[in-house]
């Protein structure tokens, strides 16, 4: 499964790897900052630290780094210009934060650098990135992704990862944003039962980058673990393009209490069936830290 080359950089570099082999995806970039000891009770979740740490970020991009790693996925996840204008930021400075998210990523010395879209529901954080139907329309939905994307791209990335899309809706609005970018694309939807988090087939919803010229894999992420080698193979059978894997550690978020509940069922060895299903890019999500990436990649490296 290992055959990384001196020439694997850039965007290109990217792609040329999916084609050969498995990539290895960092993980969650909130657990391994909140592991530092930086609080991340507010809105703007990590994206504070752009404006108020960023030395910090690049620290969290190198721990996975140092595991394994080789890509570093930006903290623009819940970075917005909406969000960020709630909080006394200008657009003007918001464009420089979407910048510094690629920076700092950069700086961690990792293989390739993938600048985060999240969902609209990120920004609403009121958990409704895990059930979509916002009630708002595709326009809508454009006009917000569009601004943070045409940014994110200025700064350089070698790819962009489009995630924990709730719906088919959504995913429609940031395909039609994304068309000629000019740099590879990954789209990776949130899950649960089989289905996407607002209910609709996931053939359907995988489908949707069979004719996006863009997408370069496609998949689950910020899942339950159980989910994804089904969901992959749905995937790769459904778009024609390599999946994507990087779930979360399988333990339940409980909104009321403020904490974590039931036990992590993220374990190491499963890589090797998502990489049978289709997978070539592989890591973990929420609460998946260094040395679970540490394993991923170990399981790869050998072979599986």
């Amino acid at each position: 499964m290992d055959g990384t080359g001196a020439d694997e950089t850039g965007s290109a570099g990217f792609v040329r790897a999916l084609g050969e082999r498995a990539v290895v995806l960092d993980g969650g970039l909130s657990n391994e900052l909140e592991a530092a000891g930086h609080g991340l009770a507010d809105a703007l979740w990590s994206a504070r630290l752009l404006r108020d740490e960023p030395a910090a970020l690049t620290e969290a991009h190198r721990a996975y780094a140092l595991a394994g790693a080789e890509v570093a996925t930006t903290a623009s996840y819940q970075a917005s210009f909406e969000g960020f204008a709630r909080h006394g930021i200008d657009a003007a400075r918001t464009r420089e934060l979407l910048a510094l998210s690629v920076a700092a990523a950069r700086a961690s010395g990792s293989r390739w650098v993938a600048a985060s879209v999240g969902p609209y529901g990120a920004m609403l954080a009121d958990g409704s990135e895990y059930r979509g139907r916002y009630g708002v329309g595709r326009a809508a939905l454009e006009r917000f992704h569009g601004p943070r994307v045409e940014a994110l791209l200025a700064a350089g990335p070698d790819v962009l990862a489009l995630e924990t899309v709730p719906d088919v809706d959504e995913a429609r609005a940031l395909l039609a944003v994304v068309r000629g970018c000019g740099v590879p694309v990954w789209l990776s939807y949130s899950v649960a039962g089989g289905e996407t988090r607002a209910g609709q087939s996931l053939d359907a919803a995988f489908g949707l980058a069979a004719g996006a010229d863009e997408v370069a894999a496609v998949g689950v992420n910020c899942c339950e673990p159980r989910e994804v080698a089904d969901a992959v193979r749905r995937a790769v059978a459904a778009s024609g393009k390599p999946g994507v894997a990087y779930p979360n550690s399988g333990e339940r978020w409980d909104a009321h209490a403020r904490g974590w509940r039931s036990d992590p069922s993220f374990a190491q060895d499963l890589a090797a069936e998502w990489y049978t299903a289709g997978a070539r890019l592989i890591g973990g999500c929420c609460r998946v830290g260094p040395e679970g990436i540490r394993g991923v990649a170990d399981v790869l490296r050998a072979g599986a």
